[in-house]
């Protein structure tokens, strides 16, 4: 989607082309006025309806390990923290820039929510308005251009990726993507190496955002035939540009295999993502909070399971009902009627565009769709879910051009007035911003975006864990454990529902059935922060037991897990100090307020810096706990129960 003017010439910047005699007088007929004004209403648009995202707290699914639970985001952005970034540990994926865009965010935001949904609702703006000036200077369309850029900013599939923080890397990922595309189109009117190596940067940064950005030469090459129309002769549609200048092309046109070879460093780039992505994020797959004992799915139900998706795809750009976080993947248990009529479905509108490409050209965003989407769609299985709405973040623009091309076609066609067509686009319009409004308040809190995702979906054991953790987190413990057994009941070997379990034994005293369950945890997973989490809550149930050996080999453990886990460091510092070593308890407290600061945590060290003497330090660190504190005399109470005999 870059310009469509011939390579060897700069274009005219304010030329426009007519659309069917739409709204052509006043301001509407000047090329600069009208792209601003389009580009206003779209950033409107966008910051109105996602605001009230700004009052959402982080999902407990993810955003823990991207943002709240990380110390290298929450420290800030340091010299240290980006060189992390790029030395991003197994059990993460590569994604450099998204961690260096949370630092950012951790340095002016803090931990505040606000802030980071902020920035993605910004990013998914921006995107809209890349994707409306890269479109309308390609095509010369104005209209048509908003139009898609209207249907991407407000279409409710992109909820999930602009709601969920640790989405991030979605929204940055085609940022990167659509400047590469413009650079593109900057490139081919006149290659260079300054221009080619300026395309080239964009991607690698596209790349480091997240890898779905892989097929960039394969789109590069589509575009070359439509709108470029650097490849090959071609019937020209008659639309705007590409039109008028299509005598001028057919003389400047490029050699298939010449378009291929400028590609190459590109593809080696994708294939240097694409192992990077393998080595790290198959590691990540390990990982995960899935069950150790997982194994991998029969290619043949990975291929069905990919048919059925993209159908799905296109079915919810239509009809945009019934989004989920998480859809459950159906396994071996996959519907074979499904898959036939999915593979049919596919193959059928294929024909249709390889039959109509000549005469529209703007067809090429099917082959956008299915290409765009071949790294998310599952042929190489990571993670537990059969499709996922953030996926079609960049794929569903071949959709959304072929259908208001398609529709300006028909308008043409049959002459349909100007009031109609403008009347038939705000009711769509409209329709889509209450959909979106309503798709947004699902995310107003974990409890409700869960209950909504169970009622949608069927067997989903990842939601009832999810759900019982957002309702552990408002203190509704005992409303938690349905949905703790219903997870265990359908995934008996889920670590995160043994793991919720056995902190509800913890929580009722019932100490040595919680040990049995973390102990059961550590067998079940690979993932680091599942694994810290199970050893800290065992150290604490045997300290409770007063099993003082053992509940130091757990905190060792959590900490060898997880070595900035401020909680352990806390149990550490009891144990030293039941063991009368105030100096190391004082040491462990300390790390474990510096990693995260908390009012019990400050008030352990005061009193072990009262006990060695520094009482004006520990006035210091009583004072600290108590600006943090929403309940001083709770945290008091919290900590003389773990120090009482």
């Amino acid at each position: 989607m870059a310009s469509t003017v011939v390579p060897n010439s700069e274009p005219q910047p304010e030329r426009l082309a007519p659309e069917s005699g739409v709204f052509q007088s006043g301001v509407f007929q000047s090329p600069a006025k009208l792209r601003f004004i389009f580009c206003l209403l779209l950033v409107a648009a966008t910051l109105a309806l996602y605001n009230p995202l700004t009052h959402a707290p982080f999902l407990n699914y993810d955003d823990a390990v991207y943002v709240t639970d990380n110390p290298q985001v929450r420290a800030g952005l340091h010299w240290s923290s980006i060189v992390w970034a790029f030395h991003t540990p197994a059990a993460l994926d590569w994604h450099p820039l998204t961690y260096i865009s949370y630092e950012i965010d951790s340095t002016i935001f803090g931990l505040n929510p606000a802030g980071y949904h902020l920035v993605n609702i910004l990013l998914h703006a921006t995107n809209a308005v890349l994707l409306f000036l890269i479109l309308e200077s390609a095509t010369g369309f104005a209209w048509r251009s908003l139009a898609v850029a209207a249907l991407f900013a407000l279409h409710p599939i992109n909820v999930e990726s602009v709601a969920w923080i640790a989405e991030r890397k979605n929204l940055l990922s085609m940022f990167f993507f659509l400047l590469a595309l413009g650079a593109y189109g900057w490139y081919s009117r006149r290659p260079g190496v300054g221009r080619y190596l300026a395309v080239t940067l964009l991607y690698a940064c596209s790349l480091m955002s997240k890898a779905q950005a892989i097929t960039f030469p394969a789109i590069a090459l589509l575009l070359d035939y439509w709108p470029l129309e650097r490849l090959g002769p071609a019937e020209s549609s008659g639309d705007g540009l590409a039109a008028a200048t299509s005598a001028s092309r057919a003389s400047s046109r490029i050699e298939l295999w010449k378009l291929i070879a400028e590609k190459i460093p590109w593809v080696g780039l994708s294939f240097a993502s694409a192992f990077i992505a393998m080595r790290t994020g198959g590691d990540a797959f390990n990982y995960m909070i899935v069950p150790a004992t997982a194994t991998g799915l029969p290619f043949w139900v990975r291929l069905g399971n990919a048919a059925i998706s993209y159908v799905k795809y296109v079915e919810k750009a239509f009809w945009p009902a019934n989004l989920a976080v998480i859809y459950p993947h159906p396994g071996p248990s996959i519907s074979i009627p499904a898959i036939v009529f999915s593979t049919l479905v596919l193959a059928a509108i294929t024909t249709l565009v390889v039959m109509s490409y000549r005469r529209r050209p703007y067809f090429v965003g099917w082959f956008w769709y299915l290409g765009t989407l071949v790294p998310m769609i599952g042929l190489v299985q990571i993670g537990i879910h059969s499709m996922a709405d953030r996926y079609a973040y960049i794929p569903l623009l071949g959709i959304f051009v072929i259908v208001c091309w398609g529709a300006a076609d028909l308008i043409k066609r049959w002459r349909i007035p100007s009031a109609a067509v403008a009347s038939s686009a705000a009711v769509i319009l409209l329709t889509l911003g209450f959909a979106l409004h309503r798709q947004v308040s699902f995310w107003n809190d974990n409890v409700t975006l869960w209950t909504h995702t169970r009622e949608i979906t069927a067997l989903n054991y990842t939601t009832e864990d999810n759900l019982a953790a957002a309702l552990i987190a408002q203190g509704r413990i005992e409303e938690s454990v349905p949905h703790l057994l219903q997870a265990r009941s359908l995934r008996p070997d889920d670590p995160q529902c043994r793991l919720n379990l056995a902190t509800y034994e913890q929580m009722h005293g019932r100490y040595p059935e919680a040990i049995d369950g973390y102990a059961a945890v550590v067998q079940l997973t690979k993932n680091p922060t599942l694994l810290a989490n199970a050893r800290t809550n065992s150290g604490y149930a045997y300290y409770s037991l007063k099993q003082y050996d053992n509940a130091k080999r757990e905190f060792e453990a959590a900490l060898q897990q997880q070595p900035e886990n401020s909680s352990a460091y806390r149990g550490m510092g009891l144990v030293a100090q039941r063991a009368g070593d105030i100096k190391q308890a004082t040491i462990d407290y300390l790390r474990s307020v510096e990693l995260q600061p908390s009012p019990v945590g400050y008030l352990f060290l005061a009193q072990a810096l009262e006990i060695g003497g520094q009482a004006e330090a520990a006035a210091a660190a009583r004072s600290q706990a108590e600006r943090m504190s929403r309940d001083p005399n709770d945290d008091l109470a919290t900590v003389r129960q773990f120090l009482a005999d």
